[in-house]
């Protein structure tokens, strides 16, 4: 398994993470617009998520097999805030690869990218408790979650869910 910056050449490979994943991100995270899921979509998806690096905002990652021809996982590195020391961190992986421990190798890579390369001293992540998976990386990589932050309620499989702020101090 490989960790490397997403690229414009990764369209085909990243549509078909996100069609064969899509139901079981579904269950766990807000769902995507209908048109993400077209290679126009994705293209444009892939030439935000660039645009947003050259920026210094975004870093994003993708989890390769060894060979690098297929994606196991994304892992972001957002709303990076230098002025603020701070960023916002989230990652899929696939569901055959869930429970390998590629989550907390992904949480770990932007962890140190957001140390070494940024300077951050704060990351954030929102996790809704439904999303125990998530939950058990996060605490297990030193987040925890702040019970004085207002909590956020978004769409999953059409029904309300509460997401926490989970928060660790690099």
């Amino acid at each position: 398994m490989n960790i490397r910056l997403l690229q414009a050449d990764d369209d085909t490979r990243l549509l078909a993470f996100e069609l064969d994943n899509r139901s079981w991100f579904e269950q766990h995270v807000e769902a995507r617009d209908p048109a993400f899921y077209s290679a126009d979509g994705v293209q444009a998806h892939i030439a935000d998520c660039l645009d947003s690096h050259a920026a210094g905002r975004m870093h994003p990652c993708v989890l390769t097999s060894d060979d690098g021809a297929v994606i196991l996982g994304r892992a972001n590195l957002r709303r990076i805030e230098r002025a603020a020391g701070s960023g916002e961190v989230g990652y899929r992986i696939a569901h055959s690869h869930a429970r390998q421990g590629l989550g907390s190798l992904a949480l770990a890579h932007l962890m140190e990218v957001a140390r070494q390369q940024y300077g951050l001293r704060m990351l954030n992540a929102w996790i809704s408790p439904h999303n125990l998976g998530s939950r058990r990386i996060l605490e297990k990589c030193g987040f925890s979650r702040d019970a004085l932050a207002a909590p956020h309620v978004v769409q999953v499989n059409g029904a309300a869910h509460t997401s926490h702020l989970y928060q660790c101090h690099l």
